[in-house]
Order: structure tokens, then C-alpha cells, then sequence
């Protein structure tokens, strides 16, 4: 290694990198992960939370056939929804000259004592409704599913800003040193009706590259280029990994740019999640009783179940914000085929990570969100009312599901009307959602800022207000 370090001390740093077994591995690293480990911040006021988990069912699942009843609908089945209620909002291109009302195919029942309706297609998720808080009212801006997603991520709908988890890692900083604080999962697999995620939903936007969420791959290797050749010891990466660092801290010195400092820290946390990872992902210390809560798929890496077990972990390990993104929910055509599939890949292994964050303790300073960019219109897809039935994407209202963290649990918040065409009592628009999660945190949305391009940007822009009503 002497040799080593004094051959480097004689060549720049661009050498230095060529030079260095794994060094453009790291480079790729470092573009991937983008996080520095930084002390946590004191709050704007008292926590009641310290994470996130973020279940996001991309596509928009149907809260008509979910979780917001409407047995009206069987009477109206096939009648124009426009003869009865004014149209607001926007509507998508897809739709014929009729828009017929569709009645769900699925029962529904009350549960708990909170007296939740909840469709037949989430068997396990109505056993635990009074552990959850259930916002039917919730209202969104954008009606396609890209600028939606985005805007769900971001508080904004066109690309360039940063996601919560960005937020709350920048405002936030770290609870732990060998993870990043910012974790997001996919699930993998044939889902059908996907849509794309751009990699940006997780991007730190105009914040620095550190804050910028990591995805964690199914399979043996969950971060690229962690893995180290052959024959190569960690006190060899440690010596080596200190003479690059003396590089990087001598062009920072000279060039000030920001960017240096935050490759040094991905180089530091890359040689710490060497470790960390391979912990993180090896269930091994998990009894046989786990994988009969979340389910066998839970053994399968890259399945929603495993995922799932995987945000328990992090949770455990004090990552900050954990989002699992699961897709195929965007059922224009042929809904009673697709949406059942969605929920029997979902639904036990959702039910499971709250009961068992509840079981450890954790759900109490743990918010765990499921839900959407959007909705399902009540009416039919395409001006026609088939068995098969699809919905098209609805903004106006649709269903959110809080647990944990302060939330109001066995709470139904929000109305809608008996179209669920537009929320008729306490709309919760996304903004108000977000600014509530991160009053949650310990922050007040409105002084958590970052200045940029002339002007002090936040994640809720000029808007939002708490939902103190859903607060414990």
C-alpha cells in the first residue's frame, strides 16, 4: 500500500481514479447514491414522527371499488353521471359523448369500530381499519399520470424539483450513519398497465445531489459497484479509500466546488454500506412467523411482500424515508381482471407492515401512506358500459390511507358526494397532505425552504395548510 500511495501523491487526481481498482465503479456509486450523513436538525417544534414509509400504488387505484361506497351507483348504472352532477375539473381526451355511471361489481362491508367501508378485494386490510386513519377526500391538480406522480412527489407537476424524502433529508438531516437516509424500492415483475417511473420521482432537484434518494435492486446485489475485487481486504479499501479522499480534499481546497465535498461523503458512505447492506438484506435472522405475516413472496426479492419486509428493516435501522413504488394500477379497460391481481399481490403484505411496526413499537413515530397520484372516475372508460368495465383518471377526489405517526386512527375523514365526482366536506388537497406529514416530522412547511433561481422555494410552493383535524 506504501507503494501505492506514493505513486499516487505523484499523479494528479484524474489518474489517481484510473488507477484505482473500483474507482470508476465509485464514480457511478457516487452518481447513484448522492447522500451525506448529516446530524439531525432541531425541529421547528416536537416531533410525534421521525420517518416516512411511503407505499405509492402507481397508476391510481379505484376508490370506488376500494373504499368509498356509493350504493347509489347500483340504481344509476349506465345513466349519464352529467345529468346529475356539474361538471368541474378536468376530463381526459378519453372519454366517448356519454359518460355512463358504473356500479363496482365488488361488496363491501363495514368494519371495526370505526365502522370503515371496505371492499371484498382487501380481506386483510379491513381487519386493521381501526388502526388507520382514512382520508376520503383528497384532491390533486394534474389528471395524467406523469405530471401527477410528480406532483405527489414533489408539490409540483413538471419535472425539476425535489421529492419529500429530499426535503426531509435536507431539513432533517440523518438518524443513522451506514444508510442512506432516503431509500425507494420497485417492485419488479409483469404488473400490466404500468407506468414508467423516472428515476427524477427520487431526485434531489435543485437541493445538492446528496439528498437525492438511493434505489435498492432486488437480487444478490442491491447497490452496484459496492462489491469489492477479489483478494482485496477492507483495510486495504480503508488505506486506499484515504489517499483518494487526501485528492479530493486538495482539489476542493483549490476549486471550492461543492460537488467534491459531497463525492468524498458518497465515497465514505459507500465504504460503510459495504457492510450495511449485505446486514440489511440477508433475512436469515427472520422466524418462520414473518414470512407467514407479509406472505411468501416475502422470500422473493423484488416482490412488493419483500419489499415491504425491507421497509420494516430500514425502518428498524432508522433510515428517514422509505418509498416502495408499485404499478399496474391504471385500469381504463378490463378492471375486474386487473384490479383483483393488484390487491392479492397488496394487500397482506401492506396489512402485515403496519401491524408489525405496531407489534415492535415503531408505528407510533413511524407514518406509513398508501394511495395514488389520483383516482377512478364513477363513470365508464369509454362512453360504454360493459361487463368488463374500466374508469378513467380522476383528480377531484380519491382515498388516501395514513397510519401511524400522530395520525387520528379508526378515523373516516372527508366526504364525497354520491358520485364520488367531488369532495363535499374537508377537502384535503396535496399540498395540505404534505404539510400535515411534515408538521408530523417537526417541521413547519412554510419556513423549511432553499433558495434558488432568485427565490426561496419549498416542497408545498405557496400553499397547504395542517390537517390538525386528522392529528391525535
Amino acid at each position: 500500500m506504501k507503494e501505492v500511495e506514493t505513486t499516487l501523491n505523484q499523479i494528479n487526481r484524474r489518474q489517481a481514479l484510473k488507477m484505482t481498482a473500483g474507482g470508476l465503479g465509485y464514480m457511478a456509486l457516487g452518481n447513484l447514491l448522492g447522500n451525506e450523513i448529516t446530524p439531525p436538525l432541531k425541529p421547528h417544534h416536537e416531533p410525534k414522527a421521525k420517518r416516512v414509509i411511503y407505499l405509492f400504488q402507481a397508476g391510481g387505484p379505484s376508490q370506488i371499488d376500494l373504499f368509498d361506497y356509493k350504493p347509489k351507483l347500483k340504481k344509476l348504472h349506465g345513466q349519464d353521471i352529467f345529468k346529475h352532477v356539474e361538471q368541474k375539473g378536468r376530463l381526459t381526451g378519453f372519454q366517448g359523448k356519454k359518460q355512463p355511471l358504473i356500479n363496482s361489481k365488488y361488496s363491501f362491508k363495514q368494519y371495526g369500530e370505526c365502522g370503515s367501508w371496505v371492499s371484498e378485494l382487501l380481506p386483510e386490510m379491513s381487519k386493521i381499519v381501526d388502526d388507520l386513519c382514512t382520508i376520503r377526500s383528497v384532491s390533486t391538480k394534474p389528471v395524467n399520470h406523469d405530471p401527477a406522480m410528480t406532483f405527489m412527489q414533489t408539490g409540483h407537476n413538471l419535472p425539476g424539483r425535489p421529492g419529500m424524502g429530499a426535503w426531509l433529508s435536507y431539513g432533517l438531516g440523518s438518524m443513522n450513519n451506514n444508510l442512506p437516509d432516503y431509500v425507494v424500492l420497485v417492485s419488479k415483475g409483469d404488473l400490466g398497465n404500468m407506468q414508467p417511473l423516472n428515476s427524477r420521482l427520487w431526485g434531489n432537484g435543485f437541493l445538492p445531489g446528496r439528498y437525492q434518494g438511493v434505489r435498492l435492486r432486488s437480487g444478490k446485489n442491491p447497490v452496484l459497484y459496492l462489491k469489492d475485487p477479489a483478494g482485496k481486504t477492507i483495510t486495504d479499501e480503508r488505506k486506499m479509500l484515504d489517499v483518494i479522499n487526501k485528492l479530493n480534499n486538495e482539489e476542493l481546497k483549490r476549486s471550492a466546488n461543492p460537488t467534491i465535498e459531497t463525492r468524498i461523503s458518497q465515497y465514505e458512505m459507500a465504504f460503510r454500506m459495504q457492510s450495511s447492506i449485505p446486514d440489511l438484506s440477508d433475512l436469515s435472522d427472520e422466524p418462520e412467523s414473518t414470512f407467514k405475516l407479509y406472505g411468501e413472496d416475502a422470500r422473493k426479492p423484488g416482490t412488493y411482500a419483500f419489499n415491504c419486509l425491507m421497509a420494516r428493516r430500514l425502518a428498524e435501522r432508522d433510515v428517514r424515508f422509505i418509498q416502495l413504488y408499485h404499478s399496474g394500477w391504471d385500469h381504463h379497460f378490463n378492471l375486474p381482471d386487473h384490479l383483483p391481481k393488484r390487491c392479492r399481490e397488496t394487500d397482506q403484505a401492506s396489512t402485515a407492515l403496519i401491524s408489525d411496526l405496531k407489534q415492535r413499537g415503531l408505528l407510533q413515530d413511524t407514518i406509513v401512506v398508501w394511495g395514488g397520484e389520483f383516482g377512478r372516475t364513477a363513470f365508464s372508460q369509454n362512453g360504454k358500459v360493459p361487463k368488463s368495465y374500466g374508469r378513467d383518471h380522476h383528480a377531484n377526489c380519491f382515498t388516501k390511507i395514513v397510519a401511524g405517526g400522530g395520525f387520528k386512527s379508526g378515523l373516516n375523514y372527508g366526504e364525497t358526494d354520491d358520485f364520488c365526482y367531488t369532495s363535499v366536506k374537508d377537502e384535503v388537497t396535496v399540498h395540505d397532505l404534505h404539510a400535515t406529514i411534515m408538521h408530523q416530522l417537526g417541521i413547519d412547511h412554510e419556513r423549511l425552504t432553499y433558495f434558488f433561481q432568485g427565490r426561496r422555494f419549498r416542497l408545498t410552493d405557496v400553499h397547504g395548510h395542517v390537517g390538525k383535524d386528522i392529528l391525535s
